[in-house]
């Protein structure tokens, strides 16, 4: 009775601690989008000066890359804080940080009412979300993992990343009606304020939820014998500095998205690129992509449990390299159906192959005691040299070039190799049981005690698939 009693306990915070992380990266990736969308197409005319729109646009999207900046400082502070204080307490920081600084921004006054200030204080709002921002992911992925049983690991720490994907969905649900049925008087002076006030309602459902999860057992456990580390960030570059740069490769992953929405609406949209795509095409692609990856990610993660982590990683990566190519065709031809019908098998489907594994994969990697910090740092790391991508495409294919679609889908193709690489020399983590996670000398479990153990996971947790 008493097994019945802990497995029953036991899958109870699996699925607060999955529900946890789902929440926190929903209410991350809502306020990280409602803000890009809000500053190309609003922060512009009213946080800036009136007299020079280009300067205005250029300072408003600068406000939106600050908070790339600010990642890997919040990835040092907050990695250290969940590998000393506990995965809860980095996880409760995270949300209010992320949180507040989003409600504030709907609360701020305009150029007109407050001068330079209204832009100075846009700017360090921003740089506390992409501070907090930078321990989310690998605080509730560590979460997760250090929760589940094994077998299922894949599966459930998938979950992190579908709620960045439904975050971003929910943003566009919110932001897009507004902007198209409220007058453009009506929507400047309050609509857009909307989106950010909504992200109370979400903190307030987080927070209840993330007080209910308990410290994972590993930590627990860590915390319990005193071998909590001092300095988490000096014992992770010692110990782990191969697989931290391995991590950092596989992250520059994030050239896919930067393609398929960053670059690839700019080339399809702008008129010195000269394809004319309608703006409103570009406003759905996210969306339907979104959609689709909300509805693949967990199926990933499944696969990962059963075939591994490294081969969805380097199929993911070489497949979405090479399908960049004929998205950036499909745009210069101006063919809409298949540049939709591309972007959504590019980053909707293959991608996933990377997406929805890496949650497992990377906290995986590192042992308990340094793992927050050492995937925080190498992530952000990784993302934040993404976000300098659109400027090197910009660079090497400037408006006017010829052949597009064969220089971007190249250097894209190129990084998604290195990525494939990075993962193809990682040691293989699916069967290395919990505790022994990151270490040299772990042995994973034979196939046939891995296929029991993931078999009475799936009994006990009532998912036959």
């Amino acid at each position: 009775m008493p097994d019945h009693h802990a497995a029953d306990s036991g899958l109870q915070q699996t699925r607060k601690a999955t529900a946890s992380g789902w929440i926190g990266s929903v209410l991350e990736y809502y306020d990280f989008f409602i803000y890009a969308t809000a500053a190309s197409l609003i922060f512009p005319q009213i946080f800036f000066p009136a007299g020079n729109p280009t300067a205005a646009i250029v300072a408003s999207l600068a406000t939106y890359g600050v908070g790339y900046v600010a990642r890997p400082i919040g990835a040092l502070v907050l990695g250290h804080w969940g590998d000393t204080h506990g995965r809860k307490q980095v996880l409760v920081l995270c949300m209010f940080l992320m949180g507040f600084s989003t409600l504030a921004v709907g609360l701020l006054p305009t150029y007109a009412q407050a001068g330079l200030l209204a832009p100075a204080m846009l700017v360090v709002l921003r740089l506390i979300q992409g501070f907090a921002v930078a321990g989310e992911i690998s605080g509730a992925s560590s979460m997760i993992l250090e929760h589940a049983p094994t077998g299922r690991r894949g599966f459930y720490a998938s979950f992190a990343l579908q709620g960045v994907q439904a975050g971003q969905v929910l943003a566009a649900a919110v932001f897009l009606p507004l902007a198209y049925f409220l007058p453009a008087e009506q929507f400047n002076t309050w609509g857009w304020r909307v989106p950010f006030l909504l992200s109370f309602i979400v903190i307030l459902v987080g927070y209840y939820i993330r007080r209910e999860v308990q410290e994972t057992p590993v930590f627990t456990a860590e915390r319990r014998q005193g071998a909590v580390p001092r300095a988490p960030i000096v014992q992770a570059f010692q110990e782990n500095g191969p697989n931290m740069l391995r991590v950092v490769c596989m992250a520059l992953m994030n050239v896919i998205p930067v393609v398929a929405t960053v670059f690839g609406a700019a080339y399809a949209v702008q008129p010195g690129y000269g394809v004319g795509f309608d703006k409103s095409v570009y406003l759905w692609i996210p969306v339907l992509g979104n959609i689709v990856a909300v509805l693949v990610i967990p199926h990933v993660g499944n696969l990962s449990d059963r075939i591994g982590r490294r081969p969805p990683i380097i199929v993911g990566a070489l497949a979405s390299g090479l399908l960049a190519f004929l998205y950036l065709y499909a745009i210069s031809i101006h063919h809409v159906p298949m540049a939709i019908g591309m972007s959504l098998l590019m980053w909707g489907v293959v991608y996933q192959g990377y997406n929805a594994v890496f949650p497992s994969f990377y906290p995986e990697l590192f042992p308990a005691r340094t793992r927050v910090t050492s995937m925080a740092i190498s992530q952000n790391v990784g993302t934040t040299l993404t976000a300098l991508l659109p400027a090197l495409f910009a660079a090497v294919a400037p408006p006017g070039s010829t052949n597009v679609p064969a220089t971007v889908g190249a250097i894209a193709f190129g990084v998604t190799a290195i990525a494939a690489l990075a993962a193809w020399s990682a040691r293989e983590t699916f069967r290395i049981p919990t505790q022994d996670l990151g270490q040299p000398d772990a042995q994973p479990l034979s196939e046939a005690a891995y296929e029991q153990a993931r078999q009475e996971a799936l009994r006990s947790h009532g998912r036959g698939r």
